[in-house]
């Protein structure tokens, strides 16, 4: 009878430390705490940011998407984020009224490196500076600002590995679940996956902005 033998858990820094040695040179010069000219060229060209955000029931991660240039440099500190029309969950503003700090990742089509900023927020209601950011007449009605402490860009390693933008990678939306499907399920049948699904596409066009 064979004995299971229990994972050794890493529980100390020096024992992290001393399993990955220090950091190589260019991990470490990367990272400044301000947006150089260089770093702002990824904000401007991405369409996709992830934000993660952490609050007293836990931490968050949310996508934010729009053509690219919607998040806005302000100086070599600060950036403006639109936040859009949702599902009223503000999940991410609900954190950071209470814990300001938040991470950024921005991820731009077909490039392998990646951009993070790691900071404070606040979130700003000013109707003016909102309405420079209206996408089919529809204004945000908050902006997210983010004051950085350390900018730095992460290596290709990991979409080189995932293979993220080759289109031989790409799956196909019909191998998974429906939208209506899984609500279906979690709902034990209340929600009508097919009537769900087929209302989709109208829903999505009416409140994409």
């Amino acid at each position: 009878m064979s004995t299971v033998v229990e994972p050794k858990q890493i529980t100390t820094l020096a024992e992290l430390e001393a399993l990955y040695g220090l950091p190589a040179g260019p991990a470490v010069i990367k990272e400044v705490d301000h947006i150089t000219e260089h770093y702002r060229a990824f904000i401007d060209k991405a369409p996709f940011l992830v934000v993660a955000t952490f609050g007293p029931e836990g931490t968050d991660c949310s996508p934010r998407g729009d053509p690219a240039g919607f998040v806005r440099v302000l100086d070599s500190k600060r950036v403006l984020i639109p936040d859009r029309r949702g599902n009223n969950r503000i999940d991410s503003l609900r954190n950071l009224v209470r814990d300001p700090h938040i991470s950024l990742l921005f991820l731009i089509p077909g490039v392998n490196e990646t951009l993070r900023i790691n900071g404070r927020a606040r979130i700003l209601v000013d109707p003016e500076l909102a309405a420079s950011f209206a996408m089919n007449d529809k204004v945000p009605q908050t902006l997210i600002e983010v004051t950085a402490d350390c900018v730095y860009f992460q290596c290709a390693k990991a979409l080189i590995r995932s293979r993220l933008w080759s289109t031989e990678t790409q799956v196909p939306r019909s191998a998974l679940p429906s939208s209506g499907q899984i609500l279906e399920q979690i709902t034990k049948g209340e929600v009508d996956a097919n009537d769900y699904d087929l209302r989709y596409p109208e829903r999505l066009k009416q409140t994409i902005y």
